[in-house]
């Protein structure tokens, strides 16, 4: 086991529970620890750099819950995940919606789904690790690596930032607020690092989440305010439809404002699995179609005039 190895503490009352979780993780390459006590899980996050807890929700000295909140409070970057019965998943779905909990998984559980959950744990504790005190070459990089699992977004938070910046130039903003638009941009989707295909493929709620996983590892990594807002609420809409705090009009953060023209725009001009490209007519055409309900209808025509004078500039 490597020395950099991740630590992952399980907490369970049930010595047979933690017997089967040490022997789905045999030949993991994590270094795992159990307790079945709540108050030794809390001195092992004290003494040790523990990447990733997992706990039960229902113990006898300490909720689940309640447990995760302390250990948030000792180490803000360690991962949680609550382990959960049927009878407990409403408390479940509040915590990750709360931002308490990143996810949760039931009894009896699939062992590859366990598996795959502390993996994917494990890789949003190294993101958030990857972005304490990186520059912006690395933090690009690190974006650049986000979209490695899918081949068609390749270059979709350059560009971006890229569209981004132009119109935040436009509007004469600060350089402090100029640099939090462009790492923002280039951040916006970190919060699906980790998520599986098949979660991101599906439309339903939970991956409506990752803008809020998102917008919490850039936080506990002092990326700034600004930067912060754009990975939270760049999903939100001008109408208040969007999520994941339903912000309407200029309650929205102008950085978040900004950069969500910028991500449909690209969106639209880029294929995805689902559909092919439109042409930037076409793309146009749906920007005017949301102004006013995606988005900020002023932004919109500044950035659909900054393209055409770019358009003409390049004839």
């Amino acid at each position: 086991m490597s020395a950099n190895a991740d630590i992952v503490l399980f907490v369970d009352d049930e010595p047979m529970i933690l017997r089967s979780i040490e022997r789905v993780f045999l030949n993991s390459p994590h270094r795992i620890m159990t307790t079945g006590d709540a108050e030794q899980a809390l001195e092992i996050v004290k003494k040790e750099p523990v990447s990733v807890v997992v706990s039960d929700q229902r113990m006898p000295k300490m909720q689940g819950i309640e447990l995760l909140e302390k250990v948030k409070e000792i180490s803000p970057p360690t991962v949680k995940i609550l382990l959960t019965g049927y009878a407990d998943l409403a408390t479940a779905v509040r915590a990750i919606n709360s931002g308490e909990v990143f996810r949760f998984i039931q009894k009896p559980w699939e062992d590859a789904e366990l598996a795959e959950l502390v993996e994917s744990a494990c890789s949003r504790f190294a993101l958030q690790r990857s972005l304490e005190g990186a520059d912006e070459a690395m933090l690009l990089a690190i974006a650049e690596m986000i979209e490695l699992k899918d081949p068609l977004t390749q270059g979709h938070c350059k560009r971006v930032a890229e569209y981004s910046i132009r119109m935040a130039e436009i509007l004469t903003v600060d350089k402090n607020l100029l640099r939090c638009i462009r790492v923002g941009a280039w951040l916006h989707d970190c919060g699906k690092i980790g998520i599986p295909e098949s979660i991101l493929n599906y439309t339903g709620g939970l991956v409506r989440n990752h803008s809020q996983w998102g917008a919490e590892v850039v936080r506990l990594a002092d990326m700034g305010n600004e930067a912060t807002n754009v990975v939270l609420c760049h999903h939100e809409r001008y109408d208040g439809t969007g999520y994941p705090r339903q912000l309407r009009g200029d309650d929205i953060p102008l950085e978040a404002r900004i950069v969500a023209v910028a991500d449909m725009y690209d969106a639209v001009t880029s294929d995805r699995s689902y559909r092919k490209k439109r042409t930037h007519e076409e793309a146009v055409a749906i920007l005017r179609q949301e102004q006013g309900r995606a988005l900020d209808p002023v932004l919109t025509q500044l950035f659909i005039d900054m393209l055409s004078t770019c358009r003409e500039l390049d004839q």
